[in-house]
């Protein structure tokens, strides 16, 4: 099978292809004729060799895939095989073929492109956990997302919405905060010219919200939790403004707020097991039903890997940015 590594860490240039051997599922993974990929801000960590797969893990970035079942190991359901699932591995995704635990697969409606069911997985497990599981959003509420036009801000902005909370995101441009609010938030603030703490608390009527979902760390976090209504929630998923932030603790007691966060990677199999499944119960009749699809932005060839990089670094996509790997 063909599938796109690279031999040191670097820019987008680094991609190769390479001919591997096709894998063999093991106990309780099927071999998945992968169709499509999505591309995560993760990938571009692994390939600046700053994010290294878990043990055991394929060292071929992608995170998530969409495709047809085409073998299976021992202790899988016997109508597997001929299955279109999409799912979320720990790696292998930018390949031909990848493996992946049946446990975290889910079928995809036939209303439903494998293009989209492979921007799926990876935010929509990432979200749930962190904004519902995590951070208890509970209806009714107000949830402050950044980054509200990348994969993961589109994709909490749309869940949000089904769940009936009201949503502020934060935008580095005007046109972008005028997609997101198209795609379903409730106000988008650019964050270039105006101070969203201060916005926030416009919004709000100095209340606050009740839950901040941050992917930038680093300073962020004092001014976030600035955002915050008492007993607020702050759940951290990425550091991308860097990994220490400066803390008044006594504010924290005071005010009663909950700081938390997660990565999904190097879970453990049975955690990523209930997670999906509960997704499934949960979420998935409004992916059959056509309520929730994913923001998509575009599609490259799996040879252009590297491009699809340097458009995600660029950070002009809005939505899921994916790979067409096979037919």
């Amino acid at each position: 099978m063909t599938a796109m590594g690279f031999d040191s860490p670097g820019g987008p240039d680094v991609f190769r292809a390479e001919e591997l051997p096709v894998p063999t599922p093991g106990e309780g993974e099927v071999l998945i004729r992968v169709a499509y990929a999505g591309v995560n801000r993760p990938d571009v960590i692994q390939r600046m060799g700053h994010y290294p797969p878990p043990p055991g893990a394929s060292p071929i970035p992608g995170l998530e895939i969409a495709g047809e079942v085409v073998a299976q190991g021992t202790s899988v359901t016997p109508d597997a095989i001929g299955q279109n699932v999409c799912a979320l591995v720990t790696g292998g995704g930018y390949a031909e073929y990848c493996i992946a635990k049946f446990s975290h697969c889910l079928p995809v409606p036939a209303n439903v492109s494998l293009a989209e069911a492979a921007a799926l997985p990876e935010t929509l497990f990432t979200v749930w956990h962190n904004v519902f599981q995590r951070g208890w959003a509970c209806d009714g509420e107000t949830l402050l997302v950044h980054g509200g036009t990348s994969g993961i801000g589109t994709m909490a902005i749309k869940l949000a919405k089904l769940f009936e909370l009201t949503v502020i995101v934060t935008c580095g441009s005007d046109e972008k905060c005028a997609a997101a609010v198209k795609i379903g938030a409730d106000h988008a603030v650019n964050y270039r010219n105006t101070d969203f703490v201060e916005e926030v608390k416009r919004i709000t009527g100095g209340k606050g919200v009740q839950l901040v979902l941050d992917m930038v760390s680093g300073d962020y976090v004092p001014r976030n939790l600035a955002c915050l209504a008492e007993d607020g929630r702050h759940v951290t998923i990425a550091v991308l403004g860097g990994m220490t932030a400066e803390l008044n603790m006594a504010q924290i007691m005071v005010r009663r707020l909950t700081l938390t966060g997660s990565t999904l990677r190097a879970r453990p199999d049975a955690f990523k097991d209930l997670l999906c499944d509960e997704i499934f119960r949960t979420v998935w009749p409004s992916v059959e039903d056509g309520t929730l699809r994913p923001e998509m932005d575009r599609s490259f060839p799996l040879a252009e890997v590297g491009a699809a990089h340097t458009r995600m670094e660029a950070g002009d996509h809005i939505g899921k940015i994916v790979l067409k790997v096979g037919g």
